[in-house]
């Protein structure tokens, strides 16, 4: 199970960097940073994913400099708080925005 999570994630990063290689051209942050990003996010949403509690498809990840903003939508409190705890854990994350939105 994490031989697959760890492949998972590093497929999406390798996707992330390629489809988006032009956010360190802004000068936003370095490529290093950018890469560590790029994993931090694709580490959070595999772990998503994965979690039966978590609609990981409803739900946006997006890492700059080691903060990562979650958006999109959760069918409760309990599901907006479990994808923010699965964001906490994820090594690199510096702190967690949570802006999901609970629909009733």
């Amino acid at each position: 199970m994490q031989i697959r999570t760890t492949l998972m994630a590093a497929a999406i990063a390798v996707t992330l960097v390629t489809a988006a290689g032009c956010a360190v051209s802004r000068g936003q942050q370095t490529a290093g940073a950018y890469v560590d990003d790029t994993a931090i996010t694709a580490t959070v949403k595999s772990r998503m994913l994965e979690n039966k509690d978590v609609a990981g498809t409803s739900i946006t990840v997006e890492t700059l400099n080691g903060t990562v903003m979650l958006s999109g939508f959760a069918k409760s409190q309990a599901e907006k708080a479990r994808a923010e705890s699965i964001a906490r854990k994820v090594d690199g994350v510096r702190s967690v925005k949570n802006e999901i939105t609970v629909r009733t």
